[in-house]
């Protein structure tokens, strides 16, 4: 199974037509972790299951979405509800809660990928906005019964292979 996860794209509707160009027919999902500021019916986000984030003013959005793979559960919420900027605790418990394997979220406009008591974690910066690293950088995540493996791309899509990493559900 594979994902393109995207988030805090902040109204540029022309990256995400980009990446849904560059992907569409070799990923399973393209996942948007919010903060688009994009009304839910527009064509750029047409196709991503994407949650609200806190700059998200479309109700239509919901506030987390769960995906349910043959691998196992993938949650997807923005962060800003659950203290993303200070710890995953609150994301963690939530992640508990609806069994997921993976858990998809944004708002800090950092990168990360970490597997904390066999749940990982995907933040995959902001794609317009990057606090840190300044690259703007969206994911790619292939996920198989043995391992999920998740590469980082730049906005112009150069995969940034020294920093991908694999992570196994032992």
């Amino acid at each position: 199974m594979k994902l393109l996860i995207v988030s805090d794209s902040h109204g540029d509707g022309d990256i995400l037509q980009e990446l849904k160009a560059r992907h569409s027919q070799e990923v399973d999902y393209m996942v948007h972790c919010g903060d688009s500021e994009l009304s839910s019916d527009r064509a750029e986000i047409t196709g991503y299951v994407a949650v609200r984030g806190n700059c998200d003013a479309d109700a239509r959005y919901k506030n987390e979405e769960l995906i349910e793979t043959d691998n196992g559960k993938v949650w997807i919420t923005h962060g800003h509800l659950y203290g993303v900027k200070s710890s995953l605790l609150g994301l963690s418990l939530r992640a508990k809660e609806v069994a997921a394997r993976i858990v998809c979220f944004g708002h800090s406009h950092q990168l990360g990928a970490e597997m904390v008591d066999q749940i990982l974690y995907l933040n995959p910066n902001s794609i317009s906005l990057p606090r840190h690293p300044k690259e703007k950088t969206y994911m790619m995540v292939d996920w198989t019964a043995e391992k999920v493996v998740v590469s980082i791309w730049t906005r112009d899509g150069v995969e940034l292979e020294e920093w991908q990493q694999s992570f196994s559900f032992a």
